[in-house]
């Protein structure tokens, strides 16, 4: 069985991803929608206590799912896989693909000053493309991943709300547990979904969630999970960030220098 775990918070296309979600699976599953009045994270952690599948999907309450995809991704996951589909942009006033723009791959950015601080961020590698059907990738953007629950608790586990706050660096917190703890993170092009692009027309709409969008995006978490990682301060990893880098040579963005893949 594959548990879903939907976190939501006065979201508008809550019915219509739940809806695809029963439609589309070919399984047995079961949807933890979680109200996440305290947060993301918290929802996720309310999710992982209730959850009794042998396999976890957490997605957004904002997605459309092509058919097959809870079948696809667990008939070709192994036990230490974090896996995601492909991505494409979802039209809400129809619900449909907006195109078939496909987005397979992400990369961490090198730290440099931004609006949200200093950090290290998920950001679409739009640039590579091969034929491979699963392949591995650096980063996620966070909005639909599935995990072997066994696995997710003993290596990952709760997620850390103190340190990361409610909301940012879930793509960190998870997926470099995954990488740098001896797990793998993979796409699988046999299956996709369709995710919102949050727009200002959206927020304009949904001002709650703006308000709410605004709080999120803390600097000082941000910062505290570059520094965190960069300078392989997190226990018990069995690679080092430059691993990874090494592993994705060569990044957009990042210097030539390994001296300089420090965090300052």
């Amino acid at each position: 069985m594959v548990s879903i775990i939907v976190p939501h918070f006065k979201e508008p296309y809550l019915e219509k991803t739940l809806q695809g979600l029963k439609d589309n699976a070919e399984g047995e599953i079961e949807i933890l929608a979680i109200e996440g009045t305290a947060g993301m994270r918290q929802a996720i952690n309310e999710g992982l206590a209730k959850a009794k599948g042998e396999w976890i999907i957490k997605v957004d309450a904002h997605c459309l799912f092509g058919k097959g995809y809870d079948r696809i991704l667990t008939e070709d996951c192994q036990e230490n896989w974090l896996v995601t589909p492909r991505r494409c942009p979802l039209r809400p006033e129809n619900w449909t693909l907006a195109d078939d723009s496909y987005v397979d791959y992400h990369y961490l950015t090198y730290p440099v000053p931004t609006g949200w601080g200093k950090g290290i961020f998920p950001v679409a590698w739009k640039e590579k493309k091969n034929d491979i059907l699963i392949d591995d990738v650096m980063t996620m953007q966070g909005s639909f991943y599935l995990v072997n629950r066994k696995y997710f608790m003993e290596h990952v586990g709760f997620l850390d709300y103190e340190r990361y706050g409610s909301f940012t660096g879930e793509p960190l917190e998870v997926g470099l547990k995954y990488w740098l703890g001896g797990g793998e993170m993979k796409v699988n092009k046999k299956t996709w979904y369709a995710h919102l692009f949050k727009s200002r027309r959206f927020y304009g709409a949904n001002p709650g969630l703006l308000s709410a969008k605004k709080k999120i995006h803390n600097r000082a978490q941000h910062e505290w999970g570059a520094k965190h990682w960069i300078n392989n301060e997190e226990p018990n990893m069995i690679h080092p960030f430059s691993w990874l880098v090494e592993k994705f040579w060569p990044l957009p963005g990042w210097p030539e220098d390994r001296n300089e893949w420090r965090y300052e």
